[in-house]
């Protein structure tokens, strides 16, 4: 058969005198569409089918998901600081936006001192913000995360505050959630926080707001994306 491909366009070019009703015979549409899909992914585009996204865009609206709670997660934090009357600090819980509960747990140092340590896991039980804006031209997402039941296994929030009440803290957000909902699978978080705290007007320690900054990297599946936002 006297037949060719025209890959360049993706079009099947018919010998002349030859007939198909749909065009191209069945076996050589699949084999077109194997190679069309084969070429769009070797150049790192998605065009075989319109709902799929790029590896590191999975991985950015992985973290927009979570962009909220990590606010959350060092307000909660910094409510256990302040209620601590031993080395562990009371449980804080706070709802999702939209469902599920964020759980801070763990221990701050005791003591006089005006520098203080804070080491602190992070919980999720179908926590959820609601909707998530991925763009202008993209249709909003809907995340539920959730963390393993084990505490000693959940994401570690670690927080060193200096000069308090008015210093400084520093710290780290590190460990792995998993997602329900558009996107499945783990979101896995390395995260560095610096900031600026302040005594809230009755003797206990706030973050201040506006001054902190998160740095770092949110991994799902192949794909990772730079954090780089101030709270």
């Amino acid at each position: 058969m006297n037949s060719h491909f025209c890959l360049t366009r993706f079009v099947w070019c018919k010998p002349k005198g030859l007939r198909y009703t749909d065009g191209m015979p069945p076996s050589i549409s699949r084999v077109v569409t194997a190679v069309a899909c084969s070429f769009f992914l070797s150049v790192g585009l998605t065009a075989c089918g319109d709902d799929e996204v790029s590896s590191d865009e999975q991985a950015r609206r992985a973290y927009l998901g979570l962009d909220e709670s990590v606010s959350k997660s060092l307000q909660l934090g910094f409510a256990g600081f302040n209620a601590a009357s031993s080395a562990n600090i009371p449980p804080q819980s706070a709802a999702g936006d939209a469902t599920g509960t964020l759980l801070i747990t763990g221990q701050v140092d005791q003591g006089s001192s005006a520098n203080k340590g804070m080491r602190l896991r992070v919980g999720m039980v179908s926590y959820s913000d609601g909707e998530i804006d991925v763009g202008e031209d993209e249709d909003p997402v809907n995340l539920t995360y959730a963390s393993t039941t084990d505490q000693t296994a959940q994401p570690e929030l670690t927080l060193q505050l200096r000069n308090i009440p008015n210093g400084t803290f520093t710290g780290t957000l590190v460990g792995t959630f998993q997602m329900a909902g558009d996107l499945e699978g783990d979101v896995t978080l390395n995260l560095s926080l610096a900031g600026e705290i302040e005594d809230d007007g009755t003797g206990k320690v706030q973050r201040k707001a506006g001054s902190t900054t998160v740095t770092g990297t949110a991994t799902s599946g192949d794909g990772t994306y730079n954090v780089n936002v101030t709270l």
